[in-house]
């Protein structure tokens, strides 16, 4: 009875138990920094850029493996990713050619090659974008003339230009149809290219937008010359968003427009990984202080994932500038089915039992009530349920 009793108590808490977890990447080579510039929907996979071998290297970080070089030429100068698909599975980024001229390039991370994409007869192109399919692409190439354009780019249709000289595209919509970025007409000016329409938004660059293109986000500059972060809406304009009195940068925004991420300047403490919601703006180090004990720091946020759940980017660690994800709900307590087959079977019981007596916050679906530890507990979660779904 007292057993069944306890039983009972752990199911009434099933589902209402979270913590969050960062983890810090490291780096390519022992001591090396990195930054992390994308990451799936899932937040599994993680890509960006170390240094290592005396360049500025592109790296893929899967949870389990740990952090990865991407291929590059034999003779190249090194390389950059800036982006992955909802998936995982295909990056875009650059690789410096041996006269140090950028290429743009998608890599498939699946089968550890990479296509050039070429450019509009000039030197040099850089990917920045992809969709959540990894079907478009986006960035700038130069063209033979001179000028530089931003392009859309489709493996069918190869680059397609956006029409206007000297723009840059930095993001792509989820759904591929929206491209994102500057305009130099002579200044900065944000843009928003959408099929045959090519629309300027304010003064700026716009770094990306929501999965449907009706929100964009990134910087602006007042009256003062002071950079802003901003938020464009569909039929509300561009607004600057709250900050802390000093320079803000908004770099991303979640699939439905209502998280974004970025950096700001906080007196006293410098530069910091910022998110901002309905509810106003908040530093990720006040709000996940719980998970820096160890004196590390969040200096910015790059990227945030489809759902809003994972943040990657840049951080002070152990004394290294490091890239870092930050999972704002990484346990949620569940029935038992441990690798979401949708069947409470032996694969979960026998996953837990393997795990069982670990401890700590990066325990994955084996800590099925989100304790902490793997124990009993877990172990009568999945018995209890054995069979449901299957």
């Amino acid at each position: 009875m007292r057993n069944f009793t306890c039983l009972i108590a752990v199911l009434s808490i099933l589902g209402t138990v979270s913590a969050q977890r960062i983890t810090w990447l490291g780096g390519l080579a022992a001591g090396s920094g990195s930054a992390a510039w994308g990451v799936s929907a899932d937040g599994r996979t993680v890509v960006g850029v170390s240094g290592a071998f005396g360049q500025r290297r592109a790296f893929i970080w899967r949870e389990g493996v740990g952090m990865q070089a991407l291929p590059q030429f034999d003779d190249a100068a090194g390389s950059e990713a800036w982006n992955v698909s909802d998936d995982g599975r295909y990056v875009v980024g650059t690789i410096l050619n041996s006269n140090w001229q950028y290429q743009n390039i998608c890599w498939d991370a699946q089968t550890g090659t990479f296509v050039n994409l070429g450019t509009f007869g000039g030197a040099e192109g850089r990917a920045f974008g992809i969709s959540a399919d990894g079907s478009v692409v986006a960035g700038y190439a130069f063209s033979s003339a001179g000028p530089y354009f931003a392009y859309r780019w489709t493996a069918d249709g190869g680059l397609i230009s956006s029409g206007a000289a000297y723009s840059w595209a930095y993001g792509v919509s989820a759904d591929g149809q929206t491209v994102v970025g500057v305009h130099y007409n002579p200044g900065a000016r944000a843009f928003r290219w959408r099929g045959g329409s090519f629309e300027e938004l304010g003064v700026g660059f716009a770094y990306a937008c929501s999965a449907n293109g009706s929100v964009v986000v990134g910087v602006t500059f007042n009256n003062s010359n002071q950079q802003k972060a901003f938020v464009w809406r569909e039929g509300h304009g561009l607004q600057t968003l709250p900050d802390f009195g000093n320079v803000a940068t908004a770099n991303d925004v979640s699939d439905d427009g209502a998280v974004i991420v970025g950096e700001a300047t906080i007196a006293g403490s410098g530069r910091r990984a910022v998110r901002w919601t309905n509810a106003g703006v908040e530093d990720l180090n006040t709000a996940y202080a719980s998970l820096l004990a160890d004196g590390s720091t969040l200096t910015t946020a790059t990227r945030i994932s489809a759902n809003g759940r994972f943040i990657v980017g840049m951080g002070r660690h152990q004394g290294v500038d490091q890239a870092y994800l930050l999972d704002t709900q990484a346990c949620t307590a569940h029935n038992g089915d441990v690798d979401e087959s949708g069947c409470v079977d032996d694969a979960d019981l026998l996953a837990v039992l393997f795990a069982f007596g670990g401890t700590g916050d990066s325990l994955g679906r084996v800590d099925v009530n989100c304790d902490g530890v793997v124990d009993d507990a877990d172990l009568l979660i999945v018995l209890f349920n054995f069979g449901q779904g299957c």
